[in-house]
């Protein structure tokens, strides 16, 4: 005697198959309409000269500027030097607050990883304004620390050097904290097995952070360096509040010279080159990290 499986009917097809479409033409007209033709918009104003009005022919005038424009060198050279310093350290002392707050030795953890992540809370225009206040010239408290202990007061706003300084300083003491947590996510995913193994072939505690810490840390660094590149290219509001772009465009930023072409100058086509500039850039230095450091993570 043989049995028969029941089999299902075919599944009858919907009598409305754009209904998903439907669904999502309310979401693709609000990106067309305030994402997709901004940019398509933003990248045809970077070949005309905004200020001639809708008579402006198309040309290359505005991208081959970039390419004599002193201020953009300066611009660009100063951002270049917030990346290469201030990225590395940051991370590094990201790192080591990780370890510190993935310790077992560390009592009230919760509380130690709220303090280090308030910074970010802060709002940005009053954190500027805190940094400005403490390295005022004349009644900072900095200042007033480095007499109280029989040094000379620095004039931190007005001089390049230490006006790059506050600033690297600040942007650290903001975004150290956000990272650490990143990586401190990352360090809770190493399994536990892994360093008890290692213990027991008698590696010691260094050994295990360079051998094991970092290496399987990678992925969450790989992160948090791609997050930190993107934002100091864009960097904007430090510079701004704190030493607005001086002393003579000592801290100006690739940021700070597309808001003086676009909002003061009202030169939006050129801004939009270098805001187009700006975009390839972090483009190029993300593809770049992601082939070096992105391998088998």
């Amino acid at each position: 005697m043989t049995t028969t499986v029941p089999t299902r009917p075919p599944r009858a097809r919907s009598r409305t198959p754009f209904a998903p479409y439907l669904f999502l033409l309310p979401y693709l007209l609000i990106f067309l309409s305030f994402w997709a033709w901004p940019i398509v918009s933003s990248f045809l104003m970077s070949f005309r000269d905004s200020r001639l009005g809708a008579a402006a022919p198309y040309g290359v005038s505005n991208w081959s500027r970039l390419l004599q424009d002193e201020f953009f060198g300066t611009a660009l050279r100063n951002t270049l030097v917030i990346l290469v310093i201030q990225v590395p350290a940051m991370l590094s002392l990201a790192t080591a607050l990780a370890v510190a707050l993935n310790s077992r030795l560390l009592r009230a953890a919760g509380l130690f990883r709220f303090a280090f992540f308030a910074p970010l809370v802060v709002g940005t225009v009053a954190y500027s304004a805190v940094f400005r206040l403490l390295f005022n010239t004349e009644y900072g408290m900095v200042n007033r620390a480095l007499t109280g202990i029989g040094l000379p007061t620095v004039d931190w706003l007005n001089q390049g050097g230490p006006a790059m300084a506050v600033l690297i300083l600040a942007m650290t003491w903001r975004w150290t904290g956000y990272n650490a947590i990143i990586l401190l996510a990352g360090l809770q995913g190493i399994p536990e097995d892994v360093y008890e193994a290692a213990s027991l072939d008698g590696a010691s505690p260094w050994q295990q952070f360079w051998k094991i810490t970092l290496p399987l840390l990678r992925p969450s660094l790989l992160f948090c360096v791609v997050l930190s590149v993107i934002g100091t290219l864009q960097l904007f509001t430090e510079p701004a509040l704190i030493t607005n772009s001086g002393p003579g465009n000592a801290t100006m930023t690739l940021g700070t010279y597309l808001y003086q072409q676009g909002f003061r100058s009202f030169n939006f086509g050129y801004a939009s080159a270098i805001a187009y500039t700006v975009a390839a850039l972090a483009a190029i230095f993300s593809v770049v990290q992601l082939r070096l450091f992105g391998r088998d993570s």
